[in-house]
């Protein structure tokens, strides 16, 4: 395979001239979005480019303690994005959210890093790093959207909530069509993008990995991992956050506290 042909920090500048579509899409239909665009777009590139600098450093010193470190970032960053996103009580969900969060990454990490590429060293930046990014990210945004669901479904269909309490006499039963509606909206999206995979699309990690020199073969064989490895993740991310959230918001003799869903802030 040929070397991947590099970009140069000016194309790389001039390459923001490409939004002039978007911004004057944007005008012509007064969409107030132009500024939020553009503080989103220089910030990404911020953003990325401090992440470089660190990433160089990380994968230079490939350190068990470091790697570690930079994998409970993310999670803490996935964690207040979600609370922040769903406007939910800092001191009530932040710490089951992260918890969710850590147990997922545990379990799909040694997983397919241990067992399915079988890594001598579990915790090589080159590997842990961009997986897991891959895992949080992913399981963030749905994690937005299922959570979302299951705590609006509770706030708006309480009385569903007391109906089925009733007559069954179990909170888990009566919880039961609130996560299903939770999974449905959460995993919907994902399942239906990956059975167009390769029809439709082709996925950022084996577009990456080819233009990188590696065999498409190859590339491909990840890439059914990582949707593998995204999917089981988002799946045990977004069940234990709710699994975890159910505890903050049944209160005693299954009464629903849902004031506890509102924000503090």
């Amino acid at each position: 395979m040929n070397d991947i042909v590099d970009i140069g920090i000016k194309e790389l500048v001039l390459s923001f001239i490409i939004l002039i579509i978007p911004v004057a899409v944007l005008l012509i239909y007064k969409v107030k979005l132009v500024k939020g665009l553009l503080i989103s777009a220089l910030r990404m590139a911020l953003q990325l480019s401090l992440v470089a600098v660190y990433l160089e450093w990380v994968f230079d010193m490939n350190k068990a303690w470091i790697n570690s470190l930079w994998v409970f970032i993310m999670i803490l960053v996935g964690v207040f994005t979600t609370v922040k996103r769903i406007s939910l009580s800092w001191k009530v969900f932040a710490l089951p959210l992260f918890i969710a969060g850590l147990i997922s990454v545990i379990i799909i990490d040694t997983f397919f890093l241990g067992f399915i590429i079988k890594l001598d060293y579990i915790f090589d930046v080159r590997y842990l790093i961009p997986i897991t990014g891959m895992i949080l990210g992913n399981s963030m945004n749905h994690n937005i959207v299922g959570l979302t669901a299951f705590f609006k479904g509770l706030s708006e269909k309480s009385d569903l909530y007391y109906f089925l309490l009733t007559n069954t006499g179990s909170s888990k039963l009566a919880l039961r069509p609130f996560y299903g509606e939770a999974f449905k909206r959460a995993l919907n999206p994902m399942i239906a993008n990956m059975s167009v995979i390769g029809l439709i699309s082709l996925p950022g990690m084996m577009t990456g990995q080819i233009l990188g020199g590696s065999s498409p073969v190859v590339a491909i064989k990840y890439q059914i991992m990582i949707m593998l490895a995204i999917f089981s993740g988002c799946s045990l991310t977004l069940f234990l956050s709710t699994f975890f959230a159910k505890k903050n918001i049944i209160g005693k003799f299954d009464t629903l506290k849902l004031e506890v869903i509102a924000s503090e802030q």
